[in-house]
């Protein structure tokens, strides 16, 4: 069921969470994904207003934006969640961990697709922006502050401003 593989995502990743009813009631990036994954499901059925309007109160709420639009899998960890944003075109893979301040956002000068694609088992840490229409591939790391414009490939480390990419081997 993908809420408890949500929450059990959370106990796994986070070495502060202890129980479920924890991650439930005290885990903000929890809450906004669960909000996000019914506004979401509204947006698909063609409502518009409800699903802007959820987003807007867990922003409010969690300081956490994530756009009905954006398509997220499962087990997402959001640590500390404070000024993520995850922007419309945006699509996040399966068993993500990403950190607070964590932008998936738009350089405001494409149409149609215009946010990054972000596989399964990536880590984005702390105040990295994500921009434009790129690709994080699978496990790969984006360092803390880190600004990518240019695709990360799979298992590779962006690191810098502008992110510069180091493989696998490189320190």
């Amino acid at each position: 069921m993908p809420l408890r593989d949500d929450i059990q995502a959370y106990l796994d990743k986070d070495p502060a969470a202890r129980f479920a009813w924890q991650v439930v009631l005290l885990y903000p990036g929890f809450q906004a994904l669960l909000v996000h994954r019914l506004a979401h499901w509204l947006h698909l059925k063609g409502l518009f207003f409800l699903p802007h309007f959820l987003a807007y109160l867990v922003r409010i709420i969690t300081s956490i934006e994530i756009h009905p639009a954006a398509k997220i899998g499962r087990r997402l960890v959001i640590d500390h969640g404070v000024g993520v944003v995850i922007g419309e075109t945006a699509t996040v893979g399966n068993d993500v961990i990403m950190y607070q301040g964590v932008v998936l956002g738009g350089t405001g000068k494409d149409r149609g697709k215009r946010h990054p694609d972000i596989e399964d088992g990536v880590f984005l840490s702390a105040g990295c922006k994500i921009l434009g229409p790129v690709r994080v591939g699978k496990n790969a790391k984006v360092g803390a502050g880190a600004v990518v414009l240019k695709d990360v490939p799979p298992g590779c480390t962006a690191i810098g401003v502008p992110a510069r990419i180091l493989d696998r081997g490189e320190k």
